[in-house]
């Protein structure tokens, strides 16, 4: 990990906070910093995994939604994951997160639908859980289509990712729309509440810290009203009984540690089963950075095992 922390301060990347938010997409990111590693060290990136991708869209309530469709090699029907990438709601795409995205597919032997949502501030709240709800009940629809079970489809995402799926959890229920088999929670922004425990400890941490989080707040949901709402920030639901179950992935060093942790409470509190764990001595984003770093490995084994168990096949 500090390996790769070494390489993305070399790249020198400036602090988004300072930065428009056209700048801050030009910015090298941490996928550059393992890059940089791997070539320091004289490895070659891992040959990615066999899959077969397909470029599709989705009608949404601002125009089409672009989807990317990664299925794997064999028979199916397969499992569908629909999936959101990371990047505060104004960064990243499918390209970006696609070795997390890659790794799903493989790890958990499903087809994994990768949504690139309306970006903030061009875009900002409620433009990104609309997008998100739009690829979920296009997925509902077109499972078959995809090669996939219906019966068997959950949702998963990363940092702003994570986030919208657990609002897609959340607007399931309560728009009486089919429930995702599994939530996967990986270190999501839960909460705007920055006095916790993760944030004083992690405050200037990399690559994320306290005043990038407040940026990106900022750029998305910069009114009071916004960031009350549950869809916003699904910390401030008035009850989480009904949802899927969770499988949520927290970092150490991370400022949003301490919400997963509290997400993952109430969720347990509410009667949902949940599978949590903390992973020690990496920082936010570190899930897919396998290539260069084993607790990555060690995350996304975690995550595969409990897709298959809700997925009905064995670990």
């Amino acid at each position: 990990m500090q390996k790769v922390l070494e390489a993305y301060a070399a790249l020198d990347a400036k602090p988004v906070q300072t930065l428009a938010p056209p700048e801050a997409r030009r910015q090298p990111g941490t996928g550059e910093a393992v890059a940089k590693v791997l070539k320091d060290d004289g490895k070659a990136a891992p040959s990615p995994a066999a899959l077969t991708v397909r470029h599709l869209s989705a009608r949404g309530p601002g125009g089409d939604v672009p989807l990317h469709v990664y299925t794997p090699s064999g028979k199916g029907p397969f499992p569908v994951i629909v999936y959101f990438h990371g990047g505060g709601f104004v960064l990243g795409d499918t390209k970006a997160y696609e070795p997390s995205i890659r790794a799903l597919a493989q790890g958990a032997n499903a087809v994994v639908v990768s949504v690139d949502y309306r970006l903030a501030p061009e875009h900002r709240f409620p433009a990104a859980p609309e997008d998100a709800f739009a690829a979920w009940q296009w997925a509902l629809a077109h499972t078959q289509e995809l090669n996939g079970d219906p019966a068997r489809v959950a949702v998963a995402g990363e940092s702003a990712g994570g986030t919208l799926a657990a609002v897609v959890a959340l607007m399931a229920r309560d728009r009486q729309v089919t429930a995702p088999s599994r939530q996967v929670l990986i270190y999501p922004v839960l909460n705007d509440d920055m006095s916790t425990p993760s944030y004083q400890r992690n405050a200037s941490a990399q690559p994320l810290d306290k005043p990038a989080m407040q940026w990106f707040l900022h750029q998305y949901a910069p009114r009071p009203e916004d960031r009350a709402s549950p869809i916003a920030l699904p910390m401030k639901a008035n009850t989480l009984k009904g949802l899927a179950p969770a499988t949520i992935v927290a970092a150490e060093i991370d400022p949003l540690a301490s919400e997963a942790r509290a997400y993952a409470d109430r969720l347990k509190a509410d009667g949902v089963a949940v599978q949590y764990r903390e992973f020690d001595g990496v920082t936010h984003g570190f899930f897919g950075m396998h290539a260069a770093l084993p607790k990555a490995e060690d995350a996304q084994k975690f995550v595969a095992e409990d897709l298959k168990k809700a997925f009905g096949g064995k670990p």
